[in-house]
């Protein structure tokens, strides 16, 4: 049983740096000492969106990242790939069946190989349910160096249901604190125009509001556009809610 006050603690984390740095030690205790989130707001029907509005947390090494998430391997890994149409806990054992039965791509076996290569072999793959069918977040756990499936399965079946407790607490956490992508951070002024835009004022209403003329209000929503990489204000304000970024109160 999840103790209270680890409950506690996670809820209570101010940022997505401390939750996250929380998660990876009580994960690590588990026996799963390497993780990769993901989460995404803007999935299509062929397409996860833009990977620079992704929320990616790991904590494996830059040679692993470099290649897995930087050139793209990810998008071909059997996990990710089972985690876009399931909802749920899966273990790494499904990957062995498929091998068994010549089941894989290529595209999906160099995924595979590279895994192999860097002690990426066992583990549990979680897709959490979605509200939306833009929305989805799963993370990898990968058990530590020197356990076989076998042994991560038998972890799963002592712990499971805390596991993947802990892990849904942390992943609704995260899509509930502040984030920016790429260094895309909004300034107070820009946070402000589009809150106000948000609720329905007009860029002369704001400009009243905020004692600024006309002119510097559509600066500041030009500005914020370019932040955010969007063409128009509404999607200015849809990004940036989606980042809790807006609405906020100031700490």
């Amino acid at each position: 049983m999840i103790p209270t006050s680890e409950l506690n603690a996670l809820l209570d984390a101010s940022g997505i740096e401390e939750l996250w740095n929380m998660h990876v030690k009580r994960m690590a205790e588990f026996g799963f000492d390497r993780l990769i989130y993901g989460a995404t707001r803007y999935r299509t029907g062929n397409s996860l969106g833009d990977p620079d509005d992704f929320v990616l947390l790991t904590n494996h090494e830059p040679e692993y990242t470099d290649v897995f998430i930087g050139e793209g391997l990810y998008f071909h890994a059997p996990m990710v790939k089972w985690a876009l149409h399931n909802d749920g806990a899966c273990s790494w054992s499904v990957l062995r069946d498929r091998v068994n039965s010549e089941m894989l791509s290529s595209q999906e076996r160099r995924v595979m190989e590279f895994n192999a290569a860097h002690g990426v072999t066992a583990g549990y793959s979680i897709s959490f349910t979605s509200v939306s069918p833009r929305t989805k977040g799963a993370i990898a756990l990968t058990a530590r160096r020197g356990l076989s499936q076998d042994d991560a399965d038998a972890i799963w079946a002592e712990h499971g249901e805390d596991i993947q407790a802990l892990n849904t607490i942390v992943h609704l956490r995260i899509l509930a604190l502040p984030y920016t992508t790429r260094g895309r951070t909004l300034t107070a002024r820009q946070r402000e125009v589009l809150g106000w835009v948000g609720d329905g004022k007009t860029v002369q209403d704001i400009a009243l509001i905020m004692e600024l003329t006309p002119a510097t209000v559509e600066k500041h929503l030009r500005l914020a556009r370019d932040a955010l990489c969007v063409e128009t204000t509404a999607q200015a304000v849809l990004k940036a809610a989606f980042q809790n970024q807006i609405f906020l109160l100031d700490p």
